[in-house]
């Protein structure tokens, strides 16, 4: 049915059918006119007489919805009072037809907005009061249940919205705590950056108001991110981060007793998390830690709400915890990661019940002014993708603020979904506060400078309520001052020093690694009962389920495969450590644009019935209630995705958390999680993962956008043993890499060059037994030298490069005087191995590196000085094989690639 948003008195014919079929049968039409109908009294007569309805009261309802409608774009939401007066000609009751001789007559229309018989001015004032005022909303493209929800709270819960005398007094105490706390730095650490929450001091106020509601309904925990503004202040009086610490950052001090390494961040980019006594319920709260790209954390908290969820067993409802995100307005309308995680929020493998959403909406972005930063009305219009009501709320009416938060709140638990808040307030000072914002806003700053704060504007009207006296907030302002004061003191004299937090909850059992750990071998192995159950359940199908015909054979040959235990590929040995996993009570995730069958055709971890479409996950029924197996199909995104899943990895490590791309390079929309998270969070902020990226990469003829994952951006990340970087050649490696992510006592990233030729290559295959008794290895030696003392030439090289070299010296006669070794892991880089295995081969003479990638990329820059260092004493000659040094990954042409391919392979063996 058409939204009744879209008809008007002009339709009154279809109006008066509608109204026909409600009076037969109230329940055959939408809700929304169902309402309608329901509100008019005069209905009532005129179901028993001429059944038509009078003009002038559609002409008013007509007006009705205009104000519900339009009337956010007259609402009074400017603290500062610059905005300019729009002319909202909807609103004008002219408009409608109406005049001023109906302004004194009554009309029955009015009992939809609760005024039954008023008169017309009545009706105005109402809407006026209702749409137009310091807290409104913009729900035009909503769908009708979301707008019966809305008009219900705006038209009738907001009329009987009120603070309890206490409840003001508190939220007075926090506008206490909250400017005491910016003045306190302003003054004594004059000119630090600390980014100001003043002017937006309302967000303090909403944030305790959520958590206080969320406590009384069950929420267990509150999982925020933020931007730069207001986040110190949210960290000592929300969070309760002790000031001490704060301080000690501010000052600059260190530890240099410290047994780890820790490069440390600006104060405004840091986390915390704690335990919160809310009215006599037990809330942890925590706070992500977050780069000057602002809105990536958007992304990562869902997936830390994701996890979460998880692990206190609330899959269903999501209501025990709640993620919330505070945005900048230039950012939140300015950078796409926003879109991105809107668009997760309701699929199936990225829901978490709804983020709230708090805009902190300072009317500039650094020096920008809205009209130069964005083309939308609002900055908040994102959100319309989804058909969310947005409230926009003035900044300087904290009790509008509370409601708004409230709102938001509410309509998160009712319908699941997110919830966007607009708070419309200003920045005190400029972008930070050593910054001289008159440059470019001269007449907004020289009206902040007279501008009231917050706790001045509400203490006013506490006052005037008879609330509180005028020198008791003096005193309490005094008060905080002089607490603060003595925190500052004690930081100083006690020489405080920062601390980190970590290798608590979910990580307790964990350590941080040391880099001698990395040469230790780990278990990984899997017993044969094990694999062969898992091979079981992978090769079988439930009743009544009719694989695609094409799957049936492939499951014959993967059930041959573990029957035998020869022949395992790529795709199988990959469903096998997840299943041997599973089966050993790790839970597995993985997620990609493809990954449940996977780009490549290979994985088919999720079959589907040609009759109807079901889906079926083999793995998830090993044992789903102890250790889930889950496998998404994301929406076309890197960015978002992967930081999703970076979220899910930081806060259950006990889980394998996977991200695969699409094809390698397409994890370039991504790099800003990859720079900015994964490759420095554990140096920053002491956040470990153990996510793993499987970035497909081979040159194989298919051009520039699919042949390199960009190898070398990697490895120019690597330092500090802080993640791994791998290129295997084997399924029995692919395995065991998986399974030695979870069975450390630490965790590390694990990026790997993930095949693509290889998933077929008969040559690249496992026995059982590789996975039974084998282990990882760093470095594979050459099985095929039989006297070491007989060779004069090794080759390095990696991935499936080794394969077409080994099928070149097979055609040349291999007499053993070269050796293949395949470098598996880059990073940490396995010198020590490498010099193990070449110890034996006593008349060395040369030494190649040869890669598929060019020059100036691949592994070229990071391993030739480590084999120049490790072959020095030696006197080996050290030479160079592979493509010259390009601008562009690969090139277009199959026949000229083949040709390049052919010219790397030969140039080794001459």
């Amino acid at each position: 049915m058409e939204k009744l948003s879209y008809v008007g008195a002009q339709n009154v014919g279809y109006i008066e059918e509608l109204f026909q079929n409600f009076l037969s049968n109230p329940q055959s039409v939408d809700p929304e006119w169902r309402m309608f109908f329901e509100g008019i009294e005069f209905a009532k007569k005129i179901s028993g007489g001429s059944g038509s309805l009078p003009a002038k009261e559609l002409k008013v309802y007509d007006l009705i919805l205009a104000y519900r409608n339009f009337g956010h774009l007259k609402a009074k939401l400017d603290p500062l009072g610059l905005a300019k007066n729009k002319n909202v000609p909807e609103l004008d009751f002219r408009q409608h037809g109406l005049d001023e001789k109906d302004l004194e007559a009554s009309f029955e229309i009015g009992a939809v907005i609760g005024l039954p018989k008023a008169k017309l001015k009545d009706i105005i004032a109402s809407l006026e009061n209702t749409y137009c005022g310091t807290l409104t909303v913009d729900f035009s493209d909503c769908y009708s249940e979301v707008r019966n929800w809305v008009l219900r709270e705006f038209e009738k819960e907001n009329k009987t919205f009120t603070l309890s005398a206490e409840k003001k007094k508190r939220v007075l105490q926090q506008l206490v705590r909250t400017e005491g706390l910016e003045k306190f730095i302003h003054t004594r650490f004059v000119g630090a950056k600390r980014f100001s929450i003043e002017g937006g001091d309302a967000l303090m106020t909403m944030m305790e108001h959520l958590v206080e509601l969320g406590a009384s309904e069950g929420m267990q925990e509150l999982v925020f991110g933020m931007a730069h503004r207001g986040r110190v202040n949210m960290l000592a009086n929300f969070l309760g981060k002790p000031l001490d610490l704060i301080f000690a950052e501010f000052d600059g001090v260190y530890n240099p007793n410290q047994n780890y390494v820790a490069d440390g961040d600006v104060k405004y980019h840091m986390g915390y998390s704690t335990d919160r006594d809310v009215n006599g319920q037990s809330v942890h709260l925590s706070m992500a830690f977050n780069p000057s790209h602002l809105e990536t954390v958007d992304p990562v908290v869902t997936g830390m709400a994701r996890a979460k969820q998880r692990l206190r067993k609330d899959n269903r409802e999501r209501s025990k915890v709640i993620p919330v995100l505070a945005h900048g307005d230039a950012a939140f309308i300015g950078q796409g990661v926003v879109g991105e995680t809107f668009q997760l929020s309701q699929l199936e493998g990225y829901k978490v019940g709804g983020t709230i959403h708090i805009v902190s909406n300072n009317q500039v972005g650094f020096t920008t002014s809205p009209e130069y930063s964005r083309s939308s009305t609002y900055c908040t219009d994102v959100a319309k993708a989804l058909h969310l009501p947005v409230f926009h709320v003035n900044g300087d009416d904290v009790e509008a603020c509370v409601r708004a938060a409230e709102l938001a709140y509410k309509f998160r638990q009712h319908f699941h979904q997110d919830a966007v808040v607009d708070l419309v307030c200003y920045r005190r000072f400029g972008h930070n506060e050593g910054d001289e914002p008159a440059f470019t806003q001269p007449t907004m700053y020289s009206h902040i400078k007279a501008h009231p704060t917050l706790r001045e504007i509400y203490s006013k009207k506490l006052v005037a309520q008879g609330l509180v006296q005028e020198t008791e907030v003096n005193a309490a302002m005094e008060g905080e001052l002089n607490r603060i004061q003595e925190v500052l003191e004690h930081t100083r004299k006690d020489a405080v020093s920062p601390k980190f937090f970590t290798l608590e909850g979910a990580w307790k059992g964990l350590r941080r690694a040391n880099p001698q750990d990395f040469n230790v071998p780990v278990d990984t192995k899997a017993s044969a009962a094990i694999l062969k159950d898992v091979g079981k359940v992978l090769t079988t199908w439930p009743e009544g389920f009719t694989p695609h015909p094409k799957l049936v054979k492939l499951l014959e040959t993967r059930k041959k495969m573990i029957e035998t235990g020869t022949g395992i590929d790529w795709g199988f040995g990959e469903l096998l450590a997840y299943g041997a996993l599973v089966k050993e009570g790790t839970p597995v995730r993985i997620s990609g644009q493809d990954s449940g069958r996977g780009t490549f055709t290979h994985r088919h971890a999720i079959f589907h019935d040609v009759n109807d479409g079901t889906r079926y996950s083999p793995l998830n029924t090993i044992q789903p209630d102890v250790a889930d197996f889950a496998v998404h199909d994301s929406m076309l995104s890197e960015y978002a995705v992967l930081g999703f899943e970076y979220g899910n990895s930081i806060t259950d490590p006990r889980a394998l958390t996977i991200w695969e791309a699409q094809f390698g390079d397409f994890a370039n929309g991504a790099q800003i999680v990859i720079d900015q998270f994964l490759s420095s969070a554990e140096s920053k902020w002491q956040r470990m993962s153990g996510l793993v990226l499987l970035l497909p990469h081979g040159y194989e003829g298919q051009g520039p956008e699919h042949s390199s994952a960009r190898l070398e951006r990697f490895l120019q990340l690597c330092a500090q043993e802080n993640m791994q970087v791998a290129n295997f050649t084997t399924p029995a490696q692919i395995f065991h890499a998986l399974r030695r992510q979870v069975k450390r006592d630490f965790r590390k990233p694990l990026v790997v060059m993930s095949p693509k030729s290889l998933l077929r290559h008969p040559k690249a295959v496992s026995t059982l037994k590789d996975f039974t008794d084998g282990t990882f290895q760093e470095v594979i030696p050459d099985a095929s030298i039989q006297d070491a003392s007989m060779v004069k030439k090794v080759i390095l090289c990696s991935g499936k490069l080794f394969y077409e070299l080994d099928e070149e010296r097979e055609k040349n006669n291999n007499d053993g005087s070269t050796a293949i070794l395949r470098l598996e892991q880059f990073y940490p880089f396995p010198a020590e191995k490498i010099a193990s295995i070449v110890k034996s081969y006593t008349n060395l003479k040369n030494i190649i590196w040869a890669q598929e990638e060019p020059k100036n990329m691949g592994a070229y820059f990071f391993v030739a000085p480590r084999l120049q260092e490790i072959f020095a004493s030696r006197g080996v000659a050290f030479r160079y094989v592979g493509r010259t040094e390009r601008a562009s990954p690969a090139i277009g042409s199959p026949k000229l690639h083949a040709h390049e391919q052919l010219e790397i392979v030969k140039g080794c063996f001459k």
